[in-house]
């Protein structure tokens, strides 16, 4: 299947990343991040009738794509957030796993799907729920949330040094109506953003409530200490990121073993980690992110369990 094939999400770096697994034809893997299949259909070609593959996703629009994927009885689809990753193998009787493979971020369905409200290119309801089924919505923090944490929600997962300004404005504009769409959150922003940079500073602003309203950074941390623990030696993690905040923490798991970046050593002063990287950072080359804008900010990290 060619990437233009896939109508939900054009896989990133498929070909590397699942080269990067080293997929044992007997092996037992996890795809935590199914999107549109594409990973995981490549991933199927390369096992045997013995390997087994676990792919997740909270999204119920990706299990439509369950469809896509052939080699069914080596497959398994969890309708879950990846964070929930250990539950769900000791459910399964999977005591360890040859590779684990996650490609964050939001899919190209997310962002095009504009009731979804993923993006300012729409007008459409303040939702960015990864599950519909979820509770708190970008509006409930819109509103809800008071100056201070709204400054700090921009600050930390936008890294915007005018967020402050942000919140501020936030905060006046709905002392006058409810903030309920996406077209009237880029109007209440505008004015305090720089012209030549209003595109990308409401790109942070609202990957910030993205983040916040699916708890991204935690879901992520607590995954990759499941993996730590979940992958055998030997085992593969191959994680492909897009923005600082989560190739920091995937960098950190990776270096250190823990996602705060804290170095442990030996006796010897070697540092004390259960992984050993594999390569340096893989980036796309520039057909791909000529072909699939969204690859442009990837970065493919790879570690094997020690």
């Amino acid at each position: 299947m060619n990437d233009e094939q896939y109508t939900y999400h054009t896989p990133v770096l498929l070909q590397e990343s699942i080269d990067a697994l080293d997929v044992k034809a007997n092996g037992v893997y996890a795809d935590v991040t199914f999107g549109g299949g594409g990973h995981s259909r490549e991933l199927l070609s390369r096992l045997g009738n013995e390997g087994r593959l676990y792919s997740f996703d909270q999204d119920e629009d990706a299990e439509e794509n369950i469809g896509r994927v052939e080699n069914r009885g080596s497959f398994t689809f969890v309708r879950s957030n990846f964070r929930y990753i250990s539950n769900w193998m000791r459910y399964y009787g999977e005591e360890y796993l040859d590779g684990i493979l996650a490609d964050l971020g939001v899919s190209s369905h997310h962002f095009d799907d504009a009731e979804r409200g993923f993006s300012f290119r729409y007008d459409a309801p303040l939702d960015m729920r990864m599950n519909k089924r979820a509770g708190t919505t970008a509006a409930d923090i819109i509103n809800t949330y008071d100056e201070k944490q709204l400054a700090e929600i921009f600050y930390l997962y936008g890294e915007m040094k005018n967020s402050r300004a942000v919140a501020k404005a936030i905060v006046n504009a709905r002392l006058q109506d409810e903030i309920k769409s996406t077209g009237q959150l880029a109007s209440v922003l505008e004015p305090v953003l720089k012209k030549e940079r209003e595109k990308k500073e409401l790109a942070k602003a609202f990957q910030a409530l993205r983040i916040e309203v699916n708890h991204e950074m935690e879901a992520l941390a607590e995954m990759l200490a499941s993996a730590t623990n979940l992958l055998r030696s030997g085992g593969r993690l191959v994680v492909i990121t897009y923005h600082s905040l989560e190739d920091r923490l995937v960098k950190n798991i990776m270096k250190t073993g823990n996602v705060r970046g804290v170095v442990a050593k030996d006796f010897y002063g070697n540092v004390d980690s259960p992984y050993k990287m594999v390569g340096k950072v893989v980036l796309p080359t520039y057909e791909e992110q000529e072909r699939n804008p969204r690859s442009r900010s990837a970065k493919l990290r790879i570690a094997e369990k020690r």
